[in-house]
């Protein structure tokens, strides 16, 4: 018997290097979602916004602490990025999944931004990281690296792909183009989460939030430019399914990372 996957997605304002502020706005945002969901997807750097201003304001492991006891109480597992101090004298853009069980993987950013200098104050990742979760395989991406389709290639047989984001008004199209496109030549759900509102820097978001099913069918209405929160029900027998009958991922292409 195959297990769907209930995912509620937060699509908010990011109030600006503030992550007291920030986190007191999730706590009741969490709160409101306990025991009524398996997943909980937040922005990128959802404690800050997209900042190069980490010193004295990046998280430390007290985040992880604090999103284990909303995944505990909630019953539900959570999503985001985060400014991490790593305490070795550098920062990453860490992507957080934690399990309502307290376990949880990392995934520190691959693709570092190098147009608003990101590469310059946080260390990339090197590899991509599949979370395993209620018989689902989870590929975790952050923002950029969705413009990179080799990266995301589906060569481990994951289900759902998820991609948390700062991504701004004036390249929204692609960001629109590059979910979809990931869903169908993967033959996976594909789920964004962007922020809304302006930033520090003056940049605006929009949001356009969105669900895409293995054929690239939108499971939200669209656009969605609102703050707000959206749950969608993931059907796994979609996913077997559909590659069952098309068996467009035993062509692919094999190939290894460097």
């Amino acid at each position: 018997m195959h297990q769907n996957l209930r995912v509620s997605l937060i699509q908010t304002q990011l109030l600006w290097e503030d992550p007291s502020a920030n986190l007191a706005v999730f706590d009741e945002q969490l709160a409101q979602l306990y025991q009524q969901t398996d997943l909980v997807i937040l922005p990128e750097m959802f404690t800050t916004g997209f900042s190069m201003s980490p010193e004295g304001i990046a998280s430390t492991e007290s985040i992880y602490e604090w999103l284990k006891s909303h995944a505990q109480n909630g019953n539900y597992a959570i999503y985001g990025s985060v400014m991490f101090d790593k305490k070795q004298g550098g920062y990453a853009n860490r992507g957080i999944f934690m399990k309502p069980d307290g376990t949880y993987h990392l995934y520190d950013k691959r693709h570092t931004f190098t147009l608003a200098g990101e590469h310059e104050v946080y260390d990339a990742g090197q590899a991509p990281v599949i979370a395993v979760y209620k018989d689902w395989r989870i590929n975790l991406q952050i923002c950029y690296d969705l413009r990179f389709p080799v990266f995301a290639r589906n060569t481990q047989d994951y289900d759902l792909l998820i991609y948390v984001a700062n991504w701004p008004v004036p390249r929204i199209n692609a960001w629109d183009a590059l979910l979809k496109a990931r869903a169908i030549e993967n033959m996976s759900y594909s789920i964004g989460v962007n922020r809304t509102g302006v930033d520090g820097t003056g940049m605006d978001y929009c949001g356009h939030s969105q669900v895409y099913d293995v054929l690239g069918h939108e499971l939200l209405e669209h656009p969605w430019e609102q703050a707000g929160v959206k749950t969608v029900v993931l059907d796994k027998e979609h996913i077997t399914n559909t590659r069952n009958k098309l068996k467009f991922l035993n062509d692919r292409d094999r190939f290894t990372l460097a």
